[in-house]
C-alpha cells in the first residue's frame, strides 16, 4: 500500500475494486493502523465505491 495509491483512493472517494473481490484486504491494514478508532467493515463500507447510475 503506496502513499500514491492512497491519495488516488481519496481522490475517487473509494477503496479499489479489488478490495470488494477479496483479491486485497487494505480495510483491515487501515483498521489497524487506526489503533480502534473503525473497523475493517466500516472502512469497507465508507470506502465502497461510488457507482454511476443509470
Amino acid at each position: 500500500m503506496s502513499r500514491r495509491a492512497i491519495y488516488k483512493w481519496i481522490d475517487r472517494g473509494s477503496l479499489p475494486r479489488t478490495e470488494f473481490t477479496g483479491e486485497t484486504d487494505y480495510s483491515s491494514r487501515i483498521a489497524k493502523a487506526s489503533r480502534g478508532q473503525f473497523s475493517a467493515a466500516e472502512i469497507k463500507r465508507l470506502g465502497k465505491q461510488k457507482l454511476p447510475c443509470d
